[in-house]
Parts: structure tokens; sequence; C-alpha cells
């Protein structure tokens, strides 16, 4: 008699770090500071202003890790986080919100709508940061972005943005940073030189070899500086401060006024615009 065959067994696919890992909490972990930048924020609008900021509001905020950090900082602190992103919103409720103590959960409000029509009117400080307001990528657009934020802004309010440049940025170059448990890979995959346009992304790689290739990707404009300064004052900001480390201080963390950026291959500067 002939032996009946054994059926092929099933190969089990190995898990693997990269397959459990949650591209989110990795994302914050290496490139957000929640804590630094409301303290940057805070302290620089009571420089400016000669008191204390209550409202804050977040454009482009993903999970609300800022505005859930602004309402732990004071009892009159209240934050409205913007994003059209429900998914990201709703990691960041679970994540940071749930958190927070009753009374500052009342204090946060989340709003999946567009930045260029939401309207939140008196706000003290609005922040477009992590280079979020990059994804408009025709003047007009961003400067009508610009002049939704002047609206939504209190009478003495700061609009607060980040930007980053030097050589490195019109390269095409991958830069691979060691967090600990993992890399974070910064991609930038392409420029072009005739409309600016920038794709890069984020990749993450584990001690076991396997990877998250492209966990996050961004398709934006690579503005400049002077540009992003020109179309706030024409959007009808009063006046526009710049922000960057000390030439030569790695140390240090803080960011201080400044009026000239040395050539360099990188660098990346807050910029505080005054209604």
């Amino acid at each position: 008699m002939k032996r009946a065959k054994e059926k092929p067994k099933k190969r089990v696919k190995k898990e693997t770090l990269a397959s459990i890992a949650d591209r989110h909490e990795l994302y914050e972990l290496a490139v957000q500071c929640a804590e630094a930048e409301v303290d940057f924020v805070d302290d620089e609008f009571e420089s400016l202003r000669g008191r204390k900021a209550r409202f804050l509001k977040e454009d482009f905020c993903g999970s609300a890790q800022v505005c859930s950090e602004w309402v732990a900082r004071r009892r009159s602190n209240q934050a409205i986080g913007v994003d059209l992103d429900a998914d990201v919103m709703a990691w960041g409720t679970d994540r940071h919100i749930s958190s927070l103590k009753a009374g500052q959960k009342k204090r946060i409000r989340l709003v999946c709508e567009n930045v260029l029509t939401q309207s939140s009117l008196r706000q003290d400080i609005i922040l477009a940061m992590n280079f979020s307001y990059w994804i408009f990528k025709q003047r007009s657009v961003l400067k009508k972005y610009f002049k939704r934020a002047l609206k939504n802004l209190s009478s003495d309010g700061v609009f607060f943005l980040d930007c980053f440049g030097g050589s490195d940025s019109y390269r095409v170059i991958k830069e691979k940073t060691d967090i600990g448990d993992f890399k974070y890979i910064w991609d930038q995959a392409s420029y072009n030189a005739v409309t600016g346009d920038f794709q890069c992304y984020i990749h993450f790689q584990f001690p076991d070899r396997s990877k998250i290739q492209k966990a996050f990707s961004y398709d934006w404009r690579l503005w400049s500086l002077p540009e992003i300064q020109e179309i706030l004052l024409e959007s009808g900001f009063s006046d526009v401060r710049v922000y960057t480390q000390p030439a030569n201080d790695d140390a240090s963390e803080d960011m201080v006024p400044i009026t000239q950026i040395d050539p360099d291959l990188a660098w990346i500067a807050y910029i505080a615009a005054l209604k």
C-alpha cells in the first residue's frame, strides 16, 4: 500500500519588532517634544506680550500631545486641536487625553476640520509646527492660511511656526538617528528646484533588522525663511521674529532671537508672527 502523502505544514510568519510597533508612538519618541515646545511658546508669549497666554490652538495637531501638555500646565489654560486625520486624533485621545484629569479634559477640544476654513476666534497662541503648513504649495493658499490664523488670534495673539533649511535641504539624502530601541530614518527622497516640490518619508528600523518603510509620507513645498516672513507680513501680521539655537552651542536647546543664520548644512528655526 502506498503511504498517504502528508499535507505540507503551513509556515508560521515570524513576528518582528516592526510588525508589533506603533508608528505614532515611534514618531513622538523620535521627533516630538511637547514639553519643550510648550515651554518655548509659553515663555516667549509672556516675554512679547507681558502676560500669560490662556488659549492655545494647535493646527495640524495630530495626536494633540501639545494640546494635552498645554491644559496640564495651568488651570486657566484651554486648548483646541485641529486636524483632518480622525484616526490619529483618536489615537491621541486614547494615549494622551485619556490620562488627563477630569478638569483638564474639559478644557481641551479636538476638531476634525480643515485649518484653511476652521474658526476658533480669540486665541492667544496658534501653532503650526513640524513644518506641517508646507503642505500648502501655492503662495496664494499659504497666504490664505496665514490670514485665517491672523483672524483666529486675539488682539495681541502670536502665531508660532517652525522652519528648516540649509544646503542639505536641497539634497536627496537619508539621515539615520539611533533612538535606542529603534532607528529613526529621515528620507529626503526628491526635490524639484523648478517647483520647490519636496517629497520626504520617515522610516523606522529595529534591532532584528525589520523595518517600517514609509511610516509617514510628506508631499511638501520647501519654503524658504524669507518667503515665509514676507507672506506673513503681507497677510497682515505686524511683526515677525525668528529664533534658533546659538551658533556653536550644541549643549543648549534654547531658541534665541536672531537676525542672521550663517550658511550651514542644516538648521531649524522657530518663527513668531505678531498680530
